[in-house]
């Protein structure tokens, strides 16, 4: 599997936006691209305007912006004309509480209609929406509210006590919560969502809005220290645009589905705001992840791009094995989906292969973070697919390979910093800044803004090689680097080598500390269903990796674990395996997938 290629040599349905990568790139500024967007009648840019009110006129204002599907599968559906009244109606709402231009609200919802309606509001307000993922326990919630200088927070009655009543006296700075749907009359502080939005009117003119206005406020996961508030821009958009219409193969009769949800920057980037400017159909699901369901979804839906995590799509391979008496995909009819692309983590070898072999299509990964707005590296749908691998750069973006000091990062020598010249050699992946969606700075925090910065690239901390055809490969955080007996092991590596036994589901990968070689390799194993832990299982492992990664970066030792830690988006939490197996501290478990 690895090192294999997949060429598409069938003719697409549709004509892929890139067809000819090195012409996209050479031709691509984003100057041009700022072109494509309407802007504001009166000037500037606001990221809602493009997302919702250029679409809400005659000619396009009946056409379905989304489609929800509740948690018992009835379908409901709002226009964009719909859409237009009700944002700008939250918009009324926002201006009679006297929140304005830069002022923050939060939203702690699931996927429905209001967190929609919110969201853009609240943009087209020229206020600042910072989502929140509605998993969140009561501690990550109040420390991110607080961190944010929350003032407005739309939530409902269930997650409010839950979450958020018992810390309210700590959070003075929140001065209104909006209650979604009943409850409010119960709730001492807070007011009805509904009563508010029926007694504003529907017509909103868009303050003026400069491109530099912060428009959103990220916080990453939290998976070291103190999470960070990444600001965006109104200028975001004309990335969010640009990277779908490529790295997506986003067509105006798609119907799109964005199975991330909108409270991380995957579901609002691409959940939201880059399928609504591009003026598509979108999918809303309001229930949780079953195999069924989302196949039944994609089917019923007639879903044309599906945009979903790694973690989703291996959890759907342990449910549909390659051979078997019975193939779940197989008996759903899925001939409108055209395009499948993942995010969130590493997408492994088997599970592009995968793609191909069970649902008649590959899986383009990509890569990107919350400080970079948008996608950065991308496989797409015209180009050869190298599974394992990134992809290659979008135009517009220009990225390179940092040689690496002691630490793991890259080597940064009075401000200056060297690219690593020979293909397949490690180093920090970095990019040159000037793409519209680059955060513009940690919220409270220049000094950790400036770090992020040397020698005139924006440093992502991720640790890659790319090969001598520009691709490039995933090694894992400069954190996660295990150094072994003189190696430099990344763990990402060995994972997805392990993946590739038949009874391995998932796997984490750590350096468990040798008096003698400084870090062993050790890894924690999730097996597919039917599968028993048992010694010659352990045997073979061991065995399996010895033969695929030679003795030097193979794991020596391998336990078993049905519940590897991880976090919503889908990424195993090595430093939670780490800080386990050591007894140490495991830290902010806020992202963490299930109960913290």
């Amino acid at each position: 599997m690895r090192g294999e290629t997949i060429r598409k040599d069938n003719a697409p349905s549709v004509t892929p936006n890139l067809s000819d990568y090195d012409r996209a790139r050479s031709a691509f500024n984003w100057s041009q691209a700022r072109t494509v967007l309407s802007g504001l009648p009166g000037g500037g840019l606001n990221i809602a305007h493009e997302a919702v009110d250029r679409h809400s006129g005659p000619g396009h204002g009946e056409k379905i912006a989304l489609r929800c599907v509740s948690r018992d599968n009835a379908v409901s559906t709002v226009t964009y004309a719909e859409l237009a009244r009700r944002t700008a109606r939250f918009a009324h709402v926002l201006r009679s509480l006297r929140i304005g231009r830069g002022d923050r609200v939060f939203t702690l919802l699931g996927r429905c209609p209001e967190l929609y309606t919110a969201v853009l509001g609240t943009l087209k307000n020229t206020s600042v929406l910072c989502p929140l993922f509605s998993a969140f326990g009561p501690d990550p919630v109040e420390q991110r509210l607080r961190l944010g200088d929350a003032r407005v927070l739309v939530t409902t009655a269930v997650l409010y006590r839950r979450k958020v009543a018992d810390r309210r006296a700590s959070l003075p700075g929140l001065k209104h919560v909006l209650i979604v749907g009943p409850g409010a009359q119960e709730l001492p502080g807070t007011v009805s969502f509904d009563a508010l939005m029926s007694a504003a009117p529907e017509r909103f003119t868009i303050p003026p809005t400069s491109p530099e206005d912060m428009a959103l406020l990220h916080f990453t996961s939290g998976t070291t220290g103190t999470p960070k508030g990444a600001v965006h821009v109104h200028e975001a958009v004309v990335a969010h645009h640009a990277t779908a219409a490529y790295a997506l193969d986003l067509h105006p009769q798609d119907v799109y589905w964005c199975t991330a949800d909108p409270g991380w920057v995957t579901g609002m980037s691409y959940g939201i705001i880059a399928p609504l400017v591009h003026g598509l159909t979108v999918v809303v699901d309001e229930g949780d992840y079953d195999a069924r369901r989302w196949y039944r979804i994609l089917a019923e839906q007639r879903v044309s791009v599906w945009y979903t995590a790694p973690t989703a799509l291996r959890m759907l391979m342990r449910t549909t094995p390659r051979e078997g008496p019975y193939d779940l995909p197989r008996s759903y009819d899925l001939s409108a989906l055209r395009f499948i692309a993942s995010v969130g983590e590493p997408l492994n070898p088997e599970a592009v292969v995968w793609g191909q072999e069970v649902l008649g299509l590959p899986v383009h990964d990509n890569w990107w973070q919350t400080e970079t707005g948008c996608i950065m590296i991308a496989n797409f749908a015209a180009c050869e697919i190298r599974p394992g691998s990134m992809g290659r750069p979008l135009p517009g973006v220009e990225a390179t390979v940092l040689e690496r000091g002691e630490s793991g990062r890259a080597l940064i020598a009075d401000g200056r910093v060297t690219e690593v010249e020979s293909p397949d050699v490690e180093g920090e992946l970095a990019l040159r800044p000037g793409w519209p969606s680059m955060f513009r700075g940690y919220l409270h925090d220049d000094e950790r803004y400036a770090a992020s910065f040397a020698g005139g690239w924006y440093l992502t901390g991720d640790l890659v090689r790319r090969d001598r055809d520009g691709w490039f490969w995933f090694v894992g955080r400069a954190d996660d680097v295990i150094k072994s007996a003189g190696h430099l092991v990344g763990p990402f590596e060995v994972e997805s080598a392990l993946m590739e036994h038949p009874a391995v589901a998932e796997a984490g990968v750590i350096g468990r500390p040798d008096p003698v070689a400084g870090n062993v390799v050790k890894a924690f194993v999730s097996l597919r269903p039917g599968i028993e832990p048992a010694a010659d299982l352990e045997r073979e492992l061991l065995a399996f990796a010895r033969r695929r990664l030679g003795p030097a970066v193979a794991p020596r030792e391998i336990a078993f674990d049905q519940n590897l830690p991880k976090t919503r988006s889908g990424k195993v939490m090595r430093r939670v395996l780490r800080a386990r197996e050591l007894g140490l501290p495991v830290g902010d478990l806020s992202s963490l997938e299930g109960p913290s």
